[in-house]
Parts: C-alpha cells; structure tokens; sequence
C-alpha cells in the first residue's frame, strides 16, 4: 500500500501558491527597458549638474548673503503657499469630489488649468487681475491703498496658484478611492453635515494629504515664470531662489549650478523626509 504524508503536502501546497504567486507578481522585461530609459532621462540630467559643479568652490557659492537670502525668501513664502493651498485647496477638493452641482466638470477644468498653462501666462493673469490697472488690483489700490504686485504677497499668491493643483488632485483622489458610503452611513445614523464632514470625511483626506502638501510646496519651491511675471525679481522681496540662479546664470555659471544642486539637495530633502510611506506603496 502506497501512502503520500500530508507534510510533504502542504509543503508542495504551500510551495506552488508561493510560485503562482510570484508569477502573478513578476514584471515582463521587456518593462524595464523604458523604466530604464525614463529614469535616465530624469536622473542624469542632475548628474550632469553634480559633474559640473565647481566642487572646491562649492559651500562658498551657496553661503554668499543673497544666495541665503534668496532660499529664505523661498523657503518661508513657499511654506505660506503650501499653507494656503490646504486651507483653500482642502474644501474645493471636497466639493470636486463630493459635490453635486451642474457643472461640476467645467469647473474642475478651470481648477487644473495651472496644470497645463505655462507658468508666466499665470503670472500675467494674475498681473492684470491684480495689477494697477487691473480687474480688481484697481479698486484694491484706490479704495484701501493695497498694492500687491511686485510684493512678497505676489509670490506667495503666484505660487499658490501654479501650486494648489497638485494638493487638489491628491485630496480628490484620494475621497473617490475612498467612496462615499462611510458618509452615507454617518448621514444615516443622523449626523448632521458638519459633523460628517470633520468626523468623516476629513480622516478620508489623509491619505492623500502628505503627498499633496509634498508636491504642493516642491512646486511652490521651484516657481520661476509665475512669480517674475507678476512679483519682478526684487532682492530680499521677491527674488526666490530660482530667480537668483536665473540671474546668476547670466554673469556666474559655476554659482548658478551651486544653487541649482542646492534646489535639488532640498527638493529632494522635502520628498524624501516628508512623503509619507504609504504614498510610495510600503507597508
């Protein structure tokens, strides 16, 4: 009589859902080939700013007073951008997401325009919507004498507006991935909107909340067209730091990749600190 253990069973059972497993988890190869190729084509332009440099020189460049000054500025407006962009960008991605009105998909159109418009044509819109003579920068001067252009106010708003995007798409994204039925049930049990909104709803945004304040104030850090369109490069008011490489470009090269390898050390420093695990898929 031939007889077959159940050890080696459930080790062979156990062994072929470890292998279909792993099959069904598998890459084809011929993916890597691209993902190859477009990670180059991000990577190696930083490279090639890193084999540049002026090493030597290097922590002179970047400690010169307006270069500080400069990722200060940066530093701080694109903070308050990012502040801004969760304290007004956070309910329009509720209403995008939640909400019921005709139109809806007009105005989420409107919403991502900054997605696609070239910065400085941003810039200009905000100019002649805020300017002297513009729609309201008109009254705004005349009637309370607030002069917004060419301000530290008009880059914060300049990267507010290319910004705010990004925060919406990952809040947005993240209440559809979510659906609607924890509110459903909320709303059933008797809570009323308010309450449904901070006990349900705002818990939903989490997830999506670290990635977009992390892409929110990277691209805030890295505004350029917006922000000489409608701020100018004024040092110590609205010089940032990719204005200040701009200019350096012009009469120093070797202090222009300085301060470039310095935007990208904390661009990098942001994502890498400050993006939440979960969004990178680690459990």
């Amino acid at each position: 009589m031939t007889a077959t253990s159940p050890g080696p069973l459930r080790r062979d059972t156990g062994d072929r859902r470890e292998d279909t497993h792993t099959a069904r988890t598998a890459l084809p190869t011929l993916l890597w080939i691209p993902a190859v190729g477009g990670f180059a084509l991000i990577a190696l332009p930083v490279f090639g700013l890193a084999w540049k440099a002026d090493w030597i020189r290097l922590p002179e460049l970047v400690t010169r007073p307006a270069a500080l000054q400069a990722l200060e500025l940066s530093l701080r407006t694109a903070f308050v951008s990012t502040v801004l962009c969760v304290v007004l960008g956070g309910p329009l991605a509720v209403v995008l997401a939640r909400g019921h009105l005709p139109g809806l998909r007009a105005l989420r159109a409107v919403v991502l325009l900054p997605l696609v418009l070239p910065p400085v044509v941003g810039g200009l819109a905000l100019l002649y919507l805020l300017g002297r003579a513009g729609l309201v920068g008109q009254y705004l001067e005349t009637w309370f004498k607030i002069r917004i252009p060419f301000s530290t106010a008009a880059v914060v708003l300049a990267q507010t507006f290319v910004a705010m995007p990004f925060l919406v798409v990952s809040l947005e994204g993240a209440l559809r991935m979510a659906g609607e039925r924890y509110e459903e049930v909320a709303a059933t049990l008797g809570a009323r909107p308010w309450t449904v909104f901070w006990r349900v709803t705002v818990p939903l945004l989490f997830p999506g909340l670290g990635s977009g304040v992390v892409l929110a104030f990277a691209r805030a850090m890295g505004e350029f067209g917006a922000t000489i369109a409608f701020a100018g490069s004024l040092a110590g008011t609205t010089r940032t730091l990719p204005l200040e490489i701009y200019l350096q470009r012009e009469s120093d090269v070797d202090a222009a990749v300085a301060l470039s390898l310095l935007l990208v050390a904390v661009a990098a420093l942001v994502v890498v600190l400050v993006r939440p695990r979960s969004a990178e898929g680690v459990r």
